[in-house]
């Protein structure tokens, strides 16, 4: 029977991919000496936000995440990234494969806000497999199933993070609204002669400091 080993030794921003891209580069080690065919390979990834320590400028914006840092204890728990599938080709010994994972900069997703929240160190990540193996011997073929304790452990380090956000969105951010909130952001824009979003919101944020 094979045995399978994983490992996370790595990740990059994927610069020319049509859409923000981090690939995660995977080690996987067959122990036995057995040949193997193929895995139709998933993966859960998982971050585990209890697993690192935060400046005190992350907690304050991770508070609309897990509320005030006095209950962390019990709020901390893991979040999903995402569940992708792979084809890993046959190896015998051991073989590292690509893992794409698509990303999303909307803030209003739990997981980018987390990382969006985080200035330096690293994203602690745990990764799940799970799929299909299929091995010969002896001339014999065999259709195993990954064993679901199979995991890794990864620290995807931060600046990678902000690498893929600087590539896809260099110097901005976006924020979802309503359509009656852009219409009368539309109408506030106009009427004030504001020339772009940045100067609306700034001109907005000035009368609320203003306000009594």
């Amino acid at each position: 029977m094979s045995e399978l080993v994983f490992d996370c030794v790595g990740a990059r921003n994927e610069r020319y991919a049509v859409v923000p891209t981090l690939t995660f580069t995977l080690r996987i080690s067959e122990t036995t000496g057995r040949q193997i065919d193929a895995i139709a390979l998933r993966a859960q990834i998982r971050i585990q936000p209890q697993q690192r320590r935060y400046a005190d400028a992350e907690a304050e914006r991770l508070r609309d995440l897990f509320g005030e840092p006095a209950r962390w204890a019990e709020s901390l728990k893991p979040i999903q990234l995402a569940t992708v599938s792979t084809m890993v080709p046959g190896f015998t010994g051991s073989v590292e494969i690509d893992l794409p994972v698509p990303c999303t900069y909307d803030l209003e997703v739990g997981w980018a806000r987390y990382i969006h929240s985080l200035e330096s160190g690293v994203v602690p990540l745990l990764m799940l497999f799970s799929g299909t193996v299929f091995s010969t011997a002896a001339g014999r073929l065999s259709v195993l199933q990954v064993p679901w304790s199979k995991e890794a452990a990864f620290g995807l380090p931060v600046a990678v993070w902000q690498e893929l956000v600087d590539t896809h969105f260099p110097h901005t951010t976006w924020i979802r609204v309503h359509r009656e909130t852009l219409d009368a952001l539309l109408k506030y824009k106009s009427v004030n002669a504001l020339p772009t979003w940045d100067s609306t919101f700034e001109a907005l944020l000035a009368g609320a400091e203003e306000a009594p």
